[in-house]
């Protein structure tokens, strides 16, 4: 994983461009595999999260800015990037995209029946938002990766049980599932991506997957993140989920019917970015074999 070292002069620089000032101090923010992120405190005490894109373009993050923007202005509860005195979302320094944001005080969202029932209501409102009209229609963890992975298999000749799998089943799913209800989607509502209390969502986090696609995909990646316990799903967090989902947007039959599928789609798909980060990017980690926590997912009876 790249990062990027920040000193104390560096941040009151970024922060100055912003209209802040009197920095007090920065430390490191835990999360993330894709970026450096670092709270800032001033000296009235205000915090803000600096946070520099060490794996996106300039157009990525700029697109993914304005998605978040637009969200938040419509009513998602997610932290607005903080735009600087030049009226741009981001500075740019060594080739590099440095945002920031307010920060939000909390802790990761505990997998509760009063919390998942928010999470649930608060992710039906999302796919009730009106899709941006820039708004991209490739998921990144689906099918591109996927593609990405054969093609990377067949160059080196590197074909792996895993992968030989994951391309008979992208088949298979694809078919049973492409007439669904589509919409704007979060595409990783992980814990480490949703801020709350015991019994309340604040903050919805890294819509980096964000795009238009189906709806009723992104509700079962939710369960994927937030329904399992040591390796088996828990009937009481997806009925949780699913009862806040349904008081404002309710599943039709058609939905319902493809949920399994869109499960197993929604475990393979962790399971390959998992194995492009771990086997093939960043290879010989302890997280090597992060990916088979997923497969070992897929025989598993679902209460659904």
């Amino acid at each position: 994983m790249a990062y990027t070292e920040v000193s104390f002069v560096e941040a009151s620089e970024v922060i100055t461009l912003a209209g802040f000032s009197d920095l007090l101090s920065l430390e490191k923010l835990a999360g993330g595999w894709a970026n450096s992120n670092y709270i800032l405190t001033l000296k009235n005490n205000e915090k803000l999260v600096l946070k520099i894109w060490n794996e996106q373009t300039l157009e990525e993050v700029d697109y993914l800015l304005s998605m978040t923007s637009y969200l938040s202005n419509n009513g998602i509860p997610t932290p607005s990037p903080i735009r600087f005195k030049d009226g741009k979302l981001m500075c740019v320094k060594n080739g590099l995209a440095w945002t920031i944001l307010p920060f939000i005080e909390g802790d990761w969202l505990e997998p509760n029946h009063s919390s998942l029932f928010d999470l649930g209501r608060i992710q039906a409102r999302l796919h009730m938002v009106a899709p941006h009209s820039e708004l991209k229609s490739n998921f990144s963890m689906g099918g591109t990766l996927f593609e990405k992975l054969f093609s990377i298999a067949e160059e080196k000749n590197q074909w792996t049980e895993f992968l030989d799998m994951l391309k008979i089943e992208n088949s298979r799913l694809r078919n049973n599932i492409e007439n669904l209800p589509r919409g704007v989607i979060h595409g990783d509502l992980f814990p480490d991506n949703v801020l709350g209390s015991n019994e309340k969502v604040w903050a919805l986090l890294d819509f980096e997957e964000v795009c238009h696609d189906i709806l009723a995909f992104d509700l079962v990646m939710t369960f994927v993140g937030f329904g399992w316990k040591n390796g088996e799903p828990v009937t009481e967090r997806w009925k949780s989920l699913l009862e806040g989902y349904q008081s404002v947007r309710v599943l039709s039959d058609a939905e319902i019917n493809a949920l399994p599928d869109l499960h197993r789609l929604a475990t393979l798909s962790i399971a390959a970015w998992r194995y492009w980060q771990f086997v093939i990017n960043l290879p010989n980690t302890k997280h090597t074999n992060r990916y088979i926590e997923m497969t070992d997912r897929l025989d598993k009876k679902l209460p659904f």
